[in-house]
Formats: structure tokens, C-alpha cells, sequence
């Protein structure tokens, strides 16, 4: 899927199943998330606030950078009656290279999670994740 015309005809869970298998997972193509998300995009993450789209872009790649081989995997997903709202259970895979500002060393990694979606003109506007961060940490130091 490449242009715009294709991404505005997703339906809000294909939305970010798209974000999922093709920015998180290969090819790791940040350009769609100036397709898929609106300029004023905020990701709500571990109780902070990175608010928009370039801003979230630079924040994917650095974080890409400190896991290699990374994959998403959905493990379910819904929207709500009226298309609004899309949450997502998740499971995101990789090796250890420098999370955490940790010394890299390779070691898998797995973290799960769950994101709550707000659609807004048709793309994604914010996002709320709650993630096992704390668990992956104990088991990297």
C-alpha cells in the first residue's frame, strides 16, 4: 500500500495495523506516519506527552535504534461503535541495543502492552500506551 488514496479508504483498526506491521515492524517506513497521523499528533507514553508528528517521528527512530530485529505483533484489536476509539494489545520484539540508556548486549527482548487509539479526520490523533517496561528492565541490568 503506498499512496494516500489507499491509506484514506483504511478503516480505523486497518489504520493502525498499517502503523504496526510497517513502521514498528520491517520495513520500519517512518514516512507514514506523515500519512497516518494528524500534524498535531500526541503520544501519551509512560506518562508523558510527545506532541507532534515530527516530533513522535524522531522519537520512533531513536527508540528503533536502541532495539534491533524489532517486531509488533497485534494480539487483538477493536474499535468502537462509532470509529473514534481503537485499542490494541501488543507484543513487541527485539535485541537489545542500548534501551533504557543500558549498555548494549544483544540480549531478546519482549514487550507487551496495550494502546488506546482517538481517530480524528480520519488519522490517527493520540495515542495512549501502557507497557511492560518495568519487567524488561529488571531483566537487562
Amino acid at each position: 500500500m503506498s499512496n494516500k488514496r489507499e491509506l484514506d479508504n483504511l478503516s480505523p483498526v486497518e489504520k493502525v495495523l498499517h502503523f504496526w506491521n510497517n513502521v514498528w515492524s520491517p520495513p520500519y517506513n517512518l514516512d507514514l506516519i506523515d500519512e497516518l497521523m494528524v500534524e498535531d499528533f500526541i503520544i501519551t507514553n509512560s506518562g508523558k506527552d510527545i506532541i507532534g508528528r515530527d516530533n513522535f517521528k524522531a522519537w520512533v527512530a531513536g527508540f528503533l535504534k536502541t532495539v534491533t530485529d524489532s517486531k509488533l505483533e497485534n494480539l487483538e484489536i477493536f474499535e468502537s461503535k462509532d470509529g473514534t476509539r481503537v485499542v490494541s494489545r501488543w507484543k513487541f520484539t527485539g535485541y537489545h541495543n542500548g534501551m533504557f540508556g543500558i549498555t548494549p548486549n544483544g540480549k531478546p527482548i519482549e514487550l507487551t502492552g496495550t494502546a488506546i487509539w482517538e481517530i480524528r479526520d480520519n488519522k490517527l490523533a493520540h495515542n495512549w500506551v501502557e507497557r511492560s517496561a518495568f519487567e524488561v528492565y529488571k531483566q537487562l541490568i
